[in-house]
């Protein structure tokens, strides 16, 4: 590969891993947010904290599977350059509905659980994203 398109290859990895950063950040935000409620709805919110719980939990959903076809597109630009990588992410069903169906502490302490562990996925992308970027940044201002 001449140094031109691996040059290009480089950037364009770069420009997916900034897109990708964003998306797992605003899903760390929406995740924040789902967890404040979570707390609020566990210490007697009530059926309404429940439903924009529910709402938050939907807009970190949302915003997971926007990063994970975000990660997905920067996995394909790694590939190109022969750099490996593996990311997932995954919101559980079963558990956003059992909340609002079965409101009680034990739910809701495991949807807080499953958020738990979907923040802990996203802020692990993250800081895999960012070293990533950093290393592609590297290559990018000192070529081979």
């Amino acid at each position: 590969m001449s140094n031109e398109l691996m040059n290009q290859e480089i950037r364009e990895a770069i420009e997916a891993g900034e897109t990708a950063l964003i998306s797992l950040r605003e899903a760390q935000a929406q995740l924040n947010s789902a967890r404040n409620w979570g707390i609020f709805d566990m210490f007697g919110g009530g059926f309404f904290s429940s439903m924009i719980k529910r709402s938050k939990m939907d807009d970190a959903g949302q915003c997971m599977e926007r990063a994970k076809q975000d990660l997905m597109r920067l996995q394909k630009e790694l590939r190109d350059i022969q750099v490996p990588m593996d990311l997932k992410l995954e919101v559980s069903e079963f558990l956003s509905f059992a909340d609002i169906f079965f409101d009680n502490i034990f739910v809701d302490y495991m949807v807080q659980s499953k958020i738990a562990e979907a923040r802990a996925q996203v802020d692990d992308a993250v800081f895999r994203v960012e070293s990533i970027l950093m290393d592609l940044r590297n290559l990018q201002n000192n070529p081979w």
